[in-house]
């Protein structure tokens, strides 16, 4: 989104600014109209993204209270004004509940996927005047994992949401029922199932025999303190953590980290310092002594890769998934809107809005000279997410004029037009679309080359 913005203020293309994937490299922000650091990368323009799960999707659906919570960590009104006119939100750091291992700010992390929450950009007063960030961790599993913070400073979730918008972010005081929200919403994200552990979270199935003794290293006492052992504070039968802050050498007492999932969760350690499990392993070796042999080493990385998989872990983005959240997003106005409950509208439909503009930016206008062909199609995508936005508003206005009638049936044609014209309209136009590999990749490699020409020239 903030790049988006940035590449049609800087370079006047009209273009969606940003990389893939796994493809090619992301796109950093740049320019003069970006309240972020030059160079600050988002990674908001993946062509892949972590796939969310949730408790509520086996038991019934999701609640109001969870879609309204979705809905306020996606909105960067919520949060303070650098990080409002920045377009960034809870949902920026966050991808779907997961950690962004590609988030990298300048003056703030030290390496991607890490950030600095007490740092000056955001909220001056928070300022402790030391480049100090932490890992942005993975939401998954959550409400299994108190205490929080990589210090485990706070025992309450709600406490620490509450931290996170007010202190780190400078955002104003959120009413109870959106801090509640928000926290239901976080606590429904559930770990990706793994049909490697079983019940007491032992390797079950077809293990390999390296996983498998690695399984037996794990539980295995160290050789100079037989108190300790890796499975004595990743309890397996516990999420794999045992809600305690420890000291294992990496400069002060941090919390365990869960290691479901965690193959997802690179880079590792409470400041991201290290990228793989190899390291990881390394460094408990040497801290504590272990005297492993290279075999033991392997076979524990091997046995940590079967704890921390998930199936599916990530989902291909697209028109399809974009609308999906949109529509969850859209189902809090079915109850706000006869309630008249202007504040929930009214948040709505910002950030339902929000996203359906950058839906509309994946499908590049006529203007755009790297996009060859579909020329209508794409048209009539655009005319109709802008028709779709210029519903919304009438909604909004409805409400607060207490006119819920007209807002009600102005909703009607909304849900009409996300269920049936809209889909067809961006289903025809996506082969010309930034959602086509092809098309995505010419795309910013044209407009990498632009940039690179920009910082050339003297």
């Amino acid at each position: 989104m903030i790049a988006r913005r940035l590449c049609i203020a800087t370079l006047g293309l009209g273009l969606l600014v940003a990389g893939s994937h796994g493809r090619v490299a992301a796109f950093p922000i740049d320019g003069d109209q970006t309240a972020l650091p030059p160079k600050t990368e988002l990674n908001e323009d993946a062509l892949d993204k972590p796939r969310e799960v949730f408790k509520s999707e086996f038991a019934g659906g999701k609640s109001y209270l969870v879609n309204l919570g979705n809905l306020a960590f996606s909105s960067p009104s919520i949060l303070g004004e650098v990080a409002r006119q920045a377009g960034m939100s809870c949902g920026t750091c966050h991808v779907n509940g997961a950690g962004n291992a590609k988030f990298f700010m300048p003056k703030m992390s030290t390496r991607p996927g890490n950030f600095d929450t007490t740092g000056p950009l955001f909220n001056p007063k928070a300022n402790n005047f030391v480049l100090d960030p932490v890992r942005i961790p993975s939401l998954r599993g959550a409400r299994t994992l108190a205490p929080y913070g990589v210090d485990g400073r706070m025992p309450s979730l709600r406490d620490f949401v509450h931290n996170v918008i007010v202190n780190e972010f400078s955002g104003p005081e959120p009413s109870p029922a959106i801090l509640d929200a928000i926290v239901a919403y976080i606590q429904d994200i559930d770990f990706l199932p793994n049909p490697s552990l079983g019940p007491g979270g032992h390797l079950v199935g077809k293990a390999s025999e390296s996983e498998r003794r690695g399984e037996a290293l794990f539980a295995k006492p160290f050789p100079h303190d037989p108190g300790l052992s890796c499975a004595g504070c990743h309890v397996p039968s516990g999420a794999f953590t045992d809600h305690q802050q420890h000291d294992v050498g990496s400069g002060g007492l941090f919390k365990t980290p869960t290691l479901r999932n965690a193959d997802f969760n690179a880079p590792y350690f409470h400041d991201g310092r290290f990228d793989s499990y190899d390291q990881v392993v390394a460094h408990f070796d040497r801290i504590f002594d272990l005297g492993l042999s290279a075999q033991d080493r392997r076979d524990l990385v091997a046995y940590l890769t079967a704890v921390g998989d998930g199936e599916l872990p990530y989902e291909t983005d697209g028109a399809g998934a974009a609308l999906k959240e949109v529509n969850e997003f859209a189902n809090v106005l079915a109850t706000a809107i006869p309630a008249g409950d202007k504040d929930v509208v009214a948040l709505a439909v910002d950030t339902i809005g929000h996203e359906l503009r950058e839906l509309t930016e994946r499908y590049p206008d006529r203007k755009n000279t790297s996009v060859a062909g579909g020329d209508q199609e794409r048209s009539q995508a655009r005319m109709a997410l802008k028709e779709v936005v210029l519903t919304l508003r009438r909604i909004d206005m409805a409400v607060a004029e207490g006119r819920t009638g007209d807002a009600s049936a102005d909703y009607k044609n909304y849900r009409y037009l996300m269920a049936a014209a809209v889909p067809a309209l961006l289903a025809g136009a996506e082969p010309w679309s930034l959602f086509n590999p092809a098309v995505h990749d010419q795309h910013y490699g044209a407009l990498r080359q632009v940039m690179q020409s920009k910082h050339a020239s003297p």
